[in-house]
């Protein structure tokens, strides 16, 4: 099942106190970036993000869950709805998430 486009427009707008927020589609699902790193997506209308220890420690009891087969694990956030967790969330992952990767030319 594809993630719908209304869902990606709620998480973005819940998101929208933050600079320099952007996403991708990719193969029926969205990647999304802070900054130009990737924090997590949505999968399957379910927003999950990297395992980082930060995201770890502000949501010990979360679920891990699949975003498609073969994946590695990744946090559900089920508290979408409050925009001040969300942008202490992505503020706090920040600099444990990998930076991208040069493009080869």
């Amino acid at each position: 099942m594809a993630s719908s486009k209304e869902y990606l427009e709620y998480i973005l707008e819940q998101l929208s106190d933050l600079d320099d927020i952007s996403h991708r589609a990719m193969m029926g699902e969205y990647i999304i970036y802070y900054r130009g790193k990737i924090v997590g997506g949505i999968y399957d209308d379910r927003f999950l993000i990297k395992p980082v220890k930060s995201a770890m420690e502000m949501m010990p009891d979360a679920d891990m869950e699949l975003p498609y087969k073969g994946a590695k694990e990744m946090i559900l956030v089920q508290d979408v709805e409050n925009r001040d967790f969300l942008n202490e969330l992505f503020e706090a992952m920040y600099d444990e998430l990998p930076s991208p990767r040069k493009k080869r030319r």
